[in-house]
């Protein structure tokens, strides 16, 4: 089974890790950005960021791994909520990092990518 989207998409999730790190690598240096190293604001845009590069890798394992079992509709979805998660966890990330009351929607995020990888485990024979 080919699943080059979510190839794709881990790539692009890497890309997007690269640069929102170096956007904000460029304020690092002043210890008071944000409020300081341990503030909500600034641990949010860190968790964003490193999610990028987190769920994309997870995103190119799942298509490597799924390319090796056969097709199921459970492997088709499991594609679609990974890529929902890599979208929407930096997302949810970055907006709770300006107004905290979006933690509330991290569920999304964290349940399409638990899903898709039980997904993905179904999908073995």
């Amino acid at each position: 089974m080919n699943f080059p989207s979510n190839l794709l998409a881990g790539w692009i999730g890497f890309l997007a890790g690269a640069a929102t790190g170096a956007l904000i690598g460029l304020f690092f240096h002043d210890e008071k950005w944000l409020g300081g190293y341990g503030s909500w604001p600034r641990r949010l845009l860190r968790l964003g960021h490193i999610a990028c590069f987190g769920l994309g890798l997870i995103n190119i394992l799942f298509a490597l791994s799924a390319a090796a079992l056969p097709p199921s509709r459970a492997a088709h979805l499991g594609s679609v909520l990974l890529i929902v998660g890599l979208i929407t966890m930096p997302l949810n990330c970055f907006l709770s990092a300006w107004k905290k009351p979006f933690r509330h929607a991290f569920f999304i995020p964290a349940g399409s990518t638990l899903f898709g990888i039980v997904c993905l485990l179904l999908s073995f024979p």
